[in-house]
């Protein structure tokens, strides 16, 4: 077997994705760094790649604020909700548009593609929200953002491609349409759910906008509301957070906000690695024309 020789081109494209990656992952290693070290050392500045002064004193603060808890909690609700009530209206609507055999498909599919380029607005779609009365509730999370067009217009490239025959046997045994979306159009479906899930899950996930538009009562906030307050209003959350660590306030409340940001992240970057197997194959939908 003849060996791979490293091209000019190759060497250039590794360093460069090096340095894609470093310049990506050093924020969090950087926060990481911080949020597990002494006060004394990241008020001295020496802190940079590595802990000094190893503690998970900042880990312990945030997992027992019952504020930032409760948020946690709120979080993995709406992102679980909205992303089931998001997949179940995104596949059906999908479903329905790529049958050209439906009844003004092409018509419905233009309208839905305007709204990608033309909406209603901030101020329409929360007046809309508040006189359907779901201010304040669950809902309020999970259905102004229950379908996305990208998200729609790739699930129905999907089913496009899916082999007429296959439906038509299932016509053929008995099944209806919901029989055959449910039976045999789900099952084949595995990778391109997976990946419009990950994207509803995470846009959710990380979405503070609708909550400080639809929410007022606190204990509904999640967690990214309590992030930025934390971040931008400077609200620590634990008042006596200096003096229980006896240090700089600024520093102190630093290696507090780095460690509430990693523990809101990493439930969504626990995600990703079941869902990696599907992903390059979901967002590929509709690139190659066969």
């Amino acid at each position: 077997m003849k060996e791979k020789k490293l091209s000019v081109f190759s060497i250039v494209n590794l360093l460069l994705l090096t340095a894609v990656a470093l310049a990506t992952l050093y924020p969090f290693i950087y926060m990481i760094a911080v949020s597990l070290s002494g006060s004394n050392y990241v008020l001295k500045g020496m802190v940079s790649w590595f802990p000094r002064g190893f503690n998970i004193d900042m880990y312990k603060l945030v997992l027992q604020d019952p504020r930032i808890m409760h948020a946690y909690l709120n979080t993995i609700v709406y992102a679980f909700a909205g992303t089931l009530v998001a997949l179940v209206v995104t596949g059906l609507g999908a479903y329905a548009l790529s049958k050209p055999e439906m009844l003004f498909s092409k018509g419905f599919t233009v309208l839905i593609v305007i709204t990608m380029f033309f909406s209603g607005g901030m101020i329409p779609t929360f007046l809309v929200v508040k006189e359907l009365g779901i201010m304040d509730t669950l809902w309020a999370m999970v259905l102004p953002g229950a379908v996305s067009t990208w998200n729609l217009l790739i699930m129905r490239t999907f089913f496009a491609g899916i082999p007429r025959e296959l439906e038509e046997s299932g016509k053929l045994d008995g099944l209806s349409d919901i029989g055959i979306f449910a039976r045999i159009v789900i099952p084949l479906s595995g990778a391109i759910f997976a990946t419009i899930g990950l994207f509803y899950a995470v846009g959710l996930w990380n979405n503070f906008l609708n909550p400080l538009l639809y929410l007022r009562d606190p204990d509904l906030f999640p967690l990214q509301v309590i992030l930025r307050n934390l971040l931008l209003a400077g609200q620590a959350g634990a008042g006596d957070l200096t003096a229980a660590k006896g240090g700089d306030s600024v520093i102190v409340e630093e290696s507090y906000k780095f460690a509430v940001i990693l523990v809101s992240t990493l439930p969504i970057l626990c995600v990703y690695p079941f869902v990696q197997r599907f992903f390059v194959r979901g967002v590929m939908i509709g690139a190659v024309k066969g």
